[in-house]
């Protein structure tokens, strides 16, 4: 079956076709997923508010201590109190944004303040140190500084939306702190030199000074964010910078897909790194920079990354079992990790209803039609009896009793993301936005 007509199902209710050199578009979209909007959007107000935040509250926030206790089986039971610098900044994202874009209740603030107050009373002293991985649930590290940003850059993305929250402009300069400093620690040429086994586990060949899509990922939904806050040339610097190293550089035209790993100069690295396409980060830096081209207004950057998020989907679909594949270790020899984890499903519903809702582009629709499908048939736990989704499983998603964590960021991120689209094309009586216009 040729990829490029795999996913050209259906979009029910669609009006005023209309053809670009990416397919069928649509004026106005009625219907996805075959529900009208307003159920769909029904659909989601339930897996967010009936389902994922009755269980946070009663079981993983910690309303003695702040913060999230995350090491929680699927029936809530803790198994520790432990907590970690990435799930504290995640949830102070999760819990800011809950509260600055859908429901403006003082109790979902709460919960975010009290993760800031956990998270800085062990802010690093040293100027270029990074937060301790993992803490007691009384907020004692109880692990070494961490060596990789991610964390500071999780802490940095909750702060800043927690400063809009709490209307404390002290936490967006914070936030700019954390972020200049990251880029700083990215920036030396021995940083993470074992990256590779994260992809290709013990045993991958070092990789000192790797740019890293992941990295570039997270930097630019940093910054998008910190702008529509508020101007500022050093982060609109870190912007630009790594839009251009994951458009001009990761992006390999030999395949048409992204590298995960480069040289610290950007230049593409030998084997086995030139043959590493993670596809779950380029899935999902893709949808972020249609965000980050809707701040700009840069319809080249949109239609770009659209085209290749629609690839990158496309050639990580399972056509067996449905679902998409997170890590295609070896392009030639086609070696995937078969393994399927939510939030690569997640991030693919992400990005296709941004692109349905700003070019009514059909494929989008029909994208979202199908992996929304595949998701609500595999993912959700109520037919097993529990509470949440499943977050990680085998490639046929086989449910297994018991999970020793409860995912706190890109489930709920999903949920809201999409519910804001879909209100804003329910006010529109789903007509395509005009956001470039």
């Amino acid at each position: 079956m040729d990829r490029r007509t795999f996913f050209g199902a259906s979009l029910a209710g669609a009006a005023k076709q209309s053809k670009t050199r990416t397919g069928p578009v649509r004026a106005s979209v009625d219907k996805l997923a075959g529900l009208p909007l307003a159920k769909l959007r029904d659909q989601y107000r339930r897996d967010l508010f009936d389902d994922f935040l009755p269980f946070m509250e009663k079981h993983v926030i910690d309303h003695k201590y702040g913060g999230f206790m995350c090491n929680t089986d699927r029936d809530g039971t803790n198994i520790t109190g432990n907590k970690t610098a990435w799930y504290e900044g995640r949830g102070i994202w999760v819990y800011s944004f809950l509260y600055n874009n859908l429901a403006r209740e003082k109790k979902y603030l709460e919960v975010a303040r009290k993760s800031v107050a956990f998270i800085l009373k062990s802010k690093p002293v040293q100027t270029d140190a990074l937060w301790p991985k993992s803490f007691t649930r009384e907020g004692e590290p109880a692990a070494e500084a961490d060596t990789a940003i991610y964390g500071d850059l999780f802490i940095a993305e909750g702060l800043a939306e927690y400063s809009k929250a709490a209307a404390e402009p002290k936490y967006w300069d914070l936030a700019k702190d954390i972020t200049l400093k990251c880029v700083r620690i990215y920036d030396r040429p021995d940083y993470e030199p074992r990256i590779g086994e994260t992809y290709l586990g013990p045993g991958a060949p070092p990789l000192p000074g790797a740019r890293i899509q992941g990295v570039w990922m997270v930097l630019v939904r940093l910054a998008t964010e910190l702008l529509e806050a508020r101007k500022d040339p050093e982060i609109e610097e870190i912007a630009a910078r790594s839009v251009d190293a994951v458009m001009n550089h990761h992006f390999n035209p030999a395949f048409r897909l992204n590298n995960e790993l480069l040289n610290h100069d950007l230049s593409r690295p030998g084997s086995p790194y030139a043959q590493l396409v993670y596809t779950g980060h380029a899935i999902e830096t893709m949808w972020m920079l249609l965000y980050e081209a809707l701040r700009r207004k840069d319809r080249t950057l949109f239609d770009t990354a659209a085209e290749r998020f629609r690839r990158h989907v496309e050639v990580a679909w399972d056509q067996v079992y449905g679902g998409v594949f997170r890590n295609l270790q070896n392009i030639d020899q086609n070696i995937w990790s078969v393994d399927k984890v939510l939030w690569a499903q997640e991030e693919v519903l992400i990005g296709s209803l941004c692109v349905a809702e700003h070019t009514g582009a059909a494929w989008a629709g029909d994208m979202f039609t199908k992996m929304f499908e595949h998701v609500q048939a595999k993912y959700p736990l109520k037919q097993y009896g529990f509470p949440l989704w499943i977050t990680s499983a085998d490639r046929k998603v086989t449910f297994e009793k018991h999970a020793a964590r409860v995912e706190n960021f890109h489930h709920p991120r999903h949920l809201m993301l999409n519910l804001l689209s879909l209100d804003r094309m329910i006010a529109r009586g789903g007509k395509v936005s005009s956001a470039f216009t």
